[in-house]
């Protein structure tokens, strides 16, 4: 199995200089790379395989940074081509811009070129880089690769993938829950518990709007606008880590709590632009928290069952299985003709739980 440890890092200024133009290099290669691939194509109807060493001898400064940084460009290109042709709505891979206020590169471990050493994190071309360990990496995990990135706030870090050989068994389905997403309340259970996960983005929304009305008023690309996007970069990070620490901490309470998990396979961005939800759905952040659940689960050999998203949870009786085809979205209680009368996300929850128990043990 695989494992990443996100550590914030902080080089000094040749080494942040080196890592710019890794950064630089990283994305230069991308787009050329994609660019002669689209040219070639429309010339002769083939795919063109190319590798960063083309441009080598043309570029000179190519040479000054990582080489592995560049093949992992290529590696991501391809991946991209990949996702493309496998017709999963996925688009037409799109050159990286320099205006971007997210860059990275990734690195991969080769002879023990990477490796964290006291207070230091050594890496290719750079050496030693001052880094923040704030938990412990178990010694028998293997350093597989590294992810240097830059966040808008200006602030580094390195993702750090580590792959290590673990048994898992399946366990037996004692407790079992169902979960139904919730707009403003990321999601209602089967136990009848609400979330109410406190929308972050939607408190520091007035602070945000100031900010950016500042920034508009600002000169483009002189020193204050660079410091006021900071600021902003800043907040939108805080705004992040403030709803990765609640995901984790709800994903955790409830992978250690169940053996079997059901939630609904939701098209979230379909969800956005259709219903007009965008920064609602965007705040809760629903994907990210299946993902955290999804693994957390999994390493304890607990099941997480997606069900169709075309299962009519909502319009199922939870008591009596009565199908109600006219409910409204509007109707936040659900009245059944056998008298039953609960709350509606309540309702759905109760139908994604025994569908999932259905699935598991028919699978």
């Amino acid at each position: 199995m695989n494992r990443a440890y996100v550590f914030c890092i902080y080089p000094n200024p040749l080494q942040e200089e080196l890592i710019q133009k890794t950064f630089g290099c990283v994305r230069f290669v991308y787009n050329q790379m994609l660019s002669d691939k689209i040219q070639y194509y429309e010339e002769t109807g083939k795919n063109l395989m190319v590798t960063p060493a083309r441009y080598k001898s043309a570029f000179l400064w190519l040479k000054e940074v990582d080489s592995l940084a560049l093949a992992n460009a290529q590696l991501h290109l391809e991946a991209a081509y990949r996702n493309f042709f496998r017709g999963e709505s996925v688009g037409f891979p799109k050159f990286k811009s320099k205006k971007s206020t997210r860059k990275s590169y990734t690195t991969n471990c080769v002879n023990g070129n990477i490796r964290i050493e006291g207070g230091f994190l050594v890496l290719p071309k750079l050496g030693k880089v001052r880094i923040k360990v704030h938990r412990q990496v178990p010694d028998a995990y293997q350093l597989k690769s590294c992810t240097v990135s830059r966040r808008a706030s200006g602030k580094y870090e390195v993702s750090i993938l580590y792959t290590y050989e673990t048994t898992v068994e399946l366990k037996e389905i004692h407790r079992l829950i169902g979960l139904d997403y919730s707009m403003t309340e990321l999601y209602v259970s089967s136990e009848d518990e609400h979330a109410a996960y406190p929308r972050y983005y939607r408190l520091a929304q007035d602070q945000l709007a100031r900010m950016q009305r500042k920034l508009s008023h600002m000169e483009r690309d002189s020193q204050n606008y660079k410091k006021q996007k900071r600021r902003i970069g800043r907040l939108h990070e805080h705004i992040a880590n403030q709803r990765k620490d609640y995901l984790h901490k709800k994903s955790r309470e409830i992978a250690n709590s169940w053996d079997l998990v059901g939630i609904e396979n939701l098209n979230m961005k379909a969800m956005q632009k259709a219903l007009n939800f965008g920064k609602s759905v965007s705040d809760n952040a629903w994907g990210k928290f299946v993902s955290y659940l999804e693994y957390k689960l999994k390493e304890q050999g607990k099941q997480l069952i997606r069900i169709d998203h075309w299962y009519p949870s909502s319009k199922l009786c939870s008591q009596c299985g009565r199908k109600k085809e006219d409910l409204k979205l509007s109707e936040r209680v659900y009245h059944c003709e056998c008298g039953s009368k609960m709350d509606r996300d309540y309702n759905a929850a109760m139908n994604i739980r025994r569908e999932a128990l259905r699935i598991a043990l028919t699978a």
